[in-house]
């Protein structure tokens, strides 16, 4: 199919001799961006690649983008099909490594980013890692990394605190998560996005972890009353290019990419923090909703109760279990970067 063959052709030539005043044709790339119908890919990728690249070079670079959902291209098998160069430029969640590479997912475990300040922090300690180890070990160079908002949890019952989860089934998308909620006495349940609204609707879950305004679009302000500000996690995604065919691009669309892809970064994550504070606007109906539709639940902050079972959720159940799952090499890995930078270190797995 068009997206998982070589990326980086020529268009071809006519066939007839080329008049000397021709125009060359434009250099095409094909891209397999993030998901579909989010704003993410609507608002930023998407527009990116079809409308900026050819603007910014004069008509002399084009892309073809389609989201990675609708590519026939398995989450979990983009970082390879990108190290063999079936996919030369993609975009893969960095939840998807964790069966295969669950070092990758450290940076958004389960209550370690309380806000996206403190995400920034986090990934800036461990981007220099991740992207040698990309490029080292599987032949990918980073290009970007993306955020997703806020993911946080939606109630059906009165939810005042945290603590208040006890006893109650949450749906959950990670094994991170399922720590986080299983610390405070709830029952994860994995559930796919697609199966959120009929989960709740037959009563197999009582609350949903799911982004603010993705929860807001499902139309949970009808299904639940309460949602928690807390972000439970976020949801990063990286950008690569398989190496040779990244160093096969002409050196002036390499230069172009270098300086603007850092831009579209920049405003996909400007992007998730404004979505986050409108998909709690819109849940609770205030008149500054901007995208979604306005409900009427009860928006619960975060207290000092909820501060303090966050942070000792992270260090006494969510860092060892990851340790546990990933091995040694994770606890390295943590203590020589993000450990540091937070004051949380991991002890060796056992």
């Amino acid at each position: 199919m068009l997206w998982a063959a070589g990326g980086c052709a020529l268009a071809a030539e006519p066939a007839s001799a080329p008049s000397p005043a021709k125009t060359p044709a434009p250099y095409k790339l094909r891209i397999v961006g993030g998901l579909a119908g989010i704003s993410q890919y609507v608002r930023q990728e998407e527009p990116f690649w079809s409308k900026e690249l050819p603007r910014l070079s004069g008509g002399r670079f084009q892309a073809e983008i389609v989201p990675f959902d609708r590519a026939g291209v398995p989450g979990a098998e983009m970082l390879r099909l990108l190290q063999l160069g079936v996919v030369p430029f993609g975009t893969t969640l960095m939840s998807s490594f964790t069966s295969q590479y669950p070092e990758y997912t450290a940076p958004d475990l389960a209550g370690l980013n309380p806000d996206i300040a403190t995400l920034k922090t986090t990934l800036a300690a461990f981007r220099p890692y991740l992207e040698k180890a990309l490029r080292d070990q599987h032949g990918v160079e980073a290009l970007a990394v993306y955020v997703y908002p806020a993911q946080v949890v939606f109630c059906k019952k009165p939810l005042r605190a945290l603590a208040d989860l006890s006893g109650r089934r949450v749906r959950v998308s990670s094994s991170t998560q399922a720590d986080f909620v299983g610390a405070l006495g709830a029952v994860p349940v994995l559930t796919s996005f697609s199966q959120i609204v009929p989960s709740l609707t037959a009563g197999n879950t009582e609350c949903a972890i799911t982004g603010t305004m993705s929860g807001n679009m499902l139309g949970l302000p009808t299904l639940t009353s309460h949602v928690h500000t807390l972000p439970v996690t976020w949801g990063l995604a990286v950008f690569g290019a398989n190496q040779a065919a990244w160093t096969a691009l002409p050196p002036d669309l390499r230069e172009l990419l270098q300086r603007e892809l850092p831009r579209l970064e920049a405003a996909i994550w400007a992007e998730s923090e404004r979505e986050t504070a409108d998909g709690i606007a819109c849940n609770r109906g205030a008149p500054t909703c901007a995208a979604g539709t306005k409900g009427a639940m009860v928006v619960v902050p975060v207290s000092p109760q909820d501060e303090r079972s966050r942070q000792e959720i992270l260090a006494t159940t969510v860092l060892p279990r990851w340790v546990q799952r990933c091995g040694t090499r994770c606890a390295q890995v943590w203590n020589q970067t993000i450990g540091p930078a937070r004051g949380l270190l991991a002890a060796p797995a056992k």
